[in-house]
């Protein structure tokens, strides 16, 4: 069963901008407005890359 949202928290999907690897994660849109752009582990390609956040 899908939790309710509650608040300003909501589920975004960030893609690897050099694989096609994605996963899923919560932002606070309050505090974050703007796109996220996290450097994270990338299993495919076996190192740290950026990830942006897709719409």
């Amino acid at each position: 069963m899908a939790k309710k949202s509650k608040g300003p928290r909501v589920i975004i999907k960030m893609s690897s901008t050099e694989s096609p690897y994605r996963f899923s994660t919560t932002k606070n849109k309050r505090n974050n407005p703007s796109r996220l752009e996290l450097r994270r582990y990338d299993p495919v390609l076996r190192r740290h890359v950026l990830f942006k956040e897709e719409k």
